[in-house]
């Protein structure tokens, strides 16, 4: 027997495996459905201060490796989302992360401190989309004493544990890392989708996307994920949550050596289904026997030692 649990913040998962934002977070029963595939955690569809639309269709694209995406941050009123929450909350056996982002450092703050008061086990603030250039400019963690505002902004707002979820369309990702660790940050997301990217239609000459560029997410990106993770865990102390192209449990273990303590799922979800993390534990199982590992622990940073 092998233990596969890992822990974030003091808060224990049951497994490593974590559904990332955006993927089957909208409503209360398809979390608890995550949860009971084998989800270690689950992380709801980013919240916002107000009812966003987002893009109009076509807003997903398969492209060779993965997965270019436009959805453009939707979300319904932030009542109408804490009240989703609330029920996640009561129904699920797994711990729930609430993802949000705002538009101004102040509005982050605000929809923290409304998040808080039903008490998911984390928050997480997505300062990193890469698909709403246009309305919010550049992403907020490209910046790294504005990652930091925003930091220190929802951490005076909330006593939750925080997850900041960093870009990867940045010069020098460690310094956004330090930046909000030295702010408060109690755990560190890594990576966003990559890009922006484009898809082009050659017999109508157009973009595909309404929005014409939109994030890459998918098998494409994780040898970049890997390398941000890896350089994250060697800036700063706290943990982190890998997430970027992992299909299989080969692509996790990867993943957990390069430094994280757990693994966010999101693409392969839409591409393999939902028992993709019961599949991925599995082999995570089998590759730790057979190598003679007996705590998830001893895969941790192991390629740092």
């Amino acid at each position: 027997m092998v233990d596969t649990s890992t822990s974030i913040c003091g808060v224990k998962l049951k497994n490593p495996t974590v559904l990332a934002s955006g993927i089957l977070g909208v409503t209360a029963a398809s979390l608890l459905r995550v949860a009971r595939s084998g989800a270690g955690a689950v992380t709801t569809k980013s919240m916002g201060p107000v009812k966003r639309e987002g893009h109009k269709n076509p807003i997903i694209v398969e492209v060779e490796g993965g997965i270019l995406n436009a959805v453009g941050l939707p979300c319904p009123e932030p009542g109408e989302a804490i009240e989703e929450l609330k029920k996640t909350l009561k129904g699920i056996n797994v711990p729930v992360i609430a993802s949000f982002y705002g538009r101004t450092v102040e509005e982050f703050g605000e929809i923290a401190e409304r998040i808080s008061e039903v008490k998911p086990d984390f928050l997480e603030v997505n300062i990193s989309c890469p698909n709403v250039r246009d309305e919010f400019g550049k992403p907020f963690g490209s910046n790294a004493e504005l990652a930091a505002r925003i930091t220190e902004e929802i951490k005076n707002s909330s006593r939750i544990p925080l997850i900041v979820k960093l870009t990867p369309n940045v010069s020098d990702i460690k310094e956004i890392a330090r930046s909000v660790e030295d702010s408060g940050a109690d755990c560190i997301s890594a990576i966003n989708s990559l890009g922006p990217g484009m898809v082009i239609d050659i017999e109508t000459g157009k973009p595909i996307l309404s929005n014409k560029f939109g994030g890459i997410s998918g098998p494409a990106i994780k040898p970049v994920a890997i390398r941000c993770v890896y350089e994250i865990y060697e800036t700063v102390e706290i943990p982190i949550i890998g997430i970027g192209g992992i299909q299989n449990g080969g692509d996790a273990i990867e993943m957990i050596m390069a430094g994280a303590s757990a693994v966010g799922i999101g693409t392969a979800v839409w591409k393999r289904g939902i028992d993709i993390f019961e599949r991925i534990c599995l082999e995570l199982e089998e590759f730790m026997q057979s190598h003679k590992y007996s705590h998830l622990d001893e895969l941790i940073a192991k390629s740092h030692q």
